[in-house]
């Protein structure tokens, strides 16, 4: 594998590009490598400038579940191309939109459209001050909602903490309304709801956690937080930016039984492109502006390309047989990946739920970040470049998850396989070698 005109592209982009890249998982640092640049990419497979082909399992960090340039997808954009690409006015596709997306997730009363899921989580946490009349969030470690200021926050020492900016730029007092709470740790919770919850606005998760990693709610964990919320008169948000149309056709919030107050999307509703929403229960929504007093706007939401991808996509995902076969594909994959862990005596936790999942290298369950966090690190910098050598995409990074797509066929599946048994068998040495 060749990467001679990425790495003078990469060179190039650092003279004009923080870090030579717009988004930082995207440098490959925490690899100890450079990224390859990509020129093109169809079905399953990504190409990079050197012309070197990958089966592709970030998909754009998830969003395209129909695969790359899907032939309808693509079509249904050039088709809008032609009408315009930006009107900053109300369109009937947009309604439509709408409408369709509460055929899959019965919660969502009203929608409001937004270009990329920080917006999204950033307005639902405004709208749910707004409504309640409070300023306190719950966010959960190791949960990622964007990059808004109150939530680039980490946590302290103890149980619970009041959180402390995570980046500079964040003023303290922002960041301070934030409190955080150990993920799966149902107990911590209910001690911040104890102490604070005259003061609770919201509590934001993910409805799988997928930012550190793939890691699941336990048992009666979202059921037992959502009657916190509702005893404590918070507002429950479900951030299924990476879960939506991933854990199942409807969601996390579907498979774990919850209707959540309020919900946030991600690209996936636009076929990859750049586009959010959030929406819930019509009273809570119609506190937002022009309906009602919180204030939230954006000159490209809704806008007709996106919308129109996006509707083709959910066309093509409205029936269930398609998330199944998904699900099929992916139990498929992780035990495989299992099978030749164990046959390279390399101990891992392979998480999956519906397209999504994550191979941790670790001996012990992972149930939240701290146990995630005790992964060997080193034998997955070795595992991820052994894979990228033999044509496998991977997000370079632990802390990330995989995503199959529609376009995946039996034969990536195997040639995966055979990619992951000669990059376990690489990690196996690396940790002889420690030993």
């Amino acid at each position: 594998m060749k990467q001679t005109k990425s790495a003078a592209a990469f060179a190039a982009a650092r003279k004009y590009i923080p870090g030579g890249v717009n988004s930082p998982v995207r440098s490959y640092r925490n690899v100890d490598a450079e990224p390859p640049f990509i020129a093109k990419a169809s079905g399953s497979r990504i190409c990079d400038i050197d012309g070197n082909e990958y089966i592709d399992y970030v998909l754009s960090w998830g969003p395209m579940l129909l695969g790359h340039a899907h032939p309808q997808v693509v079509s249904a954009l050039a088709a809008q191309a032609e009408l315009g690409t930006s009107y900053g006015a109300p369109t009937l596709a947009e309604t439509e939109i709408a409408r369709r997306l509460q055929d899959f997730f019965p919660a969502l009363e009203m929608v409001r459209l937004v270009s990329s899921g920080t917006e999204a989580t950033m307005s639902a946490l405004r709208l749910a001050r707004g409504f309640t009349g409070r300023d306190k969030i719950v966010k959960f470690i190791g949960c990622y909602h964007g990059h808004s200021d109150g939530l680039l926050v980490k946590a302290g020492s103890g149980a619970a903490t009041f959180g402390v900016p995570d980046s500079p730029g964040i003023p303290a007092e922002i960041a301070a309304d934030t409190l955080t709470v150990p993920y799966n740790d149902l107990a911590a919770l209910e001690r911040v709801f104890a102490a604070e919850g005259e003061h609770i606005a919201a509590v934001i998760i993910e409805g799988v956690a997928g930012n550190m990693g793939l890691v699941l709610p336990q048992e009666g964990y979202l059921p037992a937080l959502h009657e916190l919320c509702r005893r404590h008169g918070a507002l429950l948000i479900v951030d299924e930016v990476m879960s939506g149309f991933r854990a199942s056709r409807g969601g996390a919030q579907e498979v774990y039984g919850i209707r959540p107050d309020l919900i946030c999307l991600g690209k996936v509703i636009g076929g990859g492109l750049p586009v959010g929403a959030f929406g819930g229960r019509r009273e809570v929504m119609e506190h937002l502006a022009p309906a009602g007093p919180v204030y939230q706007a954006g000159t490209l939401s809704g806008n007709p390309l996106a919308v129109r991808a996006g509707l083709t996509t959910l066309e093509l995902l409205r029936d269930p047989a398609v998330f199944a076969a998904l699900a099929a594909k992916t139990e498929r994959l992780c035990r495989g990946l299992e099978d030749a862990a164990r046959e390279a005596g390399v101990p891992v936790q392979v998480h999956r739920i519906g397209s999504m999942f994550t191979v941790f290298f670790s001996a012990e369950p992972v149930t939240d970040y701290a146990s995630a966090a005790r992964s060997d690190l080193r034998a997955f910098n070795v595992y991820f470049m052994t894979m990228l050598e033999n044509g496998i995409y991977l997000a370079p990074s632990q802390f990330e998850c995989g995503f199959l797509s529609t376009a995946h066929s039996d034969a990536d599946i195997a040639a995966t396989l055979a990619a992951a048994r000669r990059a376990f068998a690489a990690a196996t040495a690396v940790q002889n070698e420690k030993h």
